[in-house]
């Protein structure tokens, strides 16, 4: 979640950067418009890209420690059981000892 947090906030200051840019002379030429336009583009492709593939690998991680709590879980739980069984069965042998006598 930390990792999500610090990309949207860098995502934040990368377009408010992006935003202070003063905005281009007049008198640039139409080529050079349209490669600082193909730059642009370029940059924020790549941006998009860097963000999914940290929403990728944070999902991925994600997964793993719900896959790891729910393993831990599923272990407490057989635990709980056994130990209710020998409780039970300690009861259970209580009462026949009881019963001998």
């Amino acid at each position: 979640m930390k990792k999500t947090i610090a990309t949207l906030i860098a995502g934040l200051f990368a377009t408010a950067a992006f935003a202070q840019t003063p905005a281009p002379a007049a008198t640039t030429t139409p080529a050079a418009a349209k490669a600082e336009a193909k730059q642009e583009k370029q940059a924020a492709k790549a941006e998009v890209k860097e963000t999914k593939a940290a929403a990728k690998a944070e999902v991925k991680e994600a997964k793993a420690d719900a896959k790891q709590t729910k393993a831990e879980a599923k272990a407490e739980v057989k635990e709980a059981k056994a130990e209710h069984k020998a409780a039970k069965a300690e009861v259970h042998a209580g009462t026949t000892v009881a019963a001998t006598k």
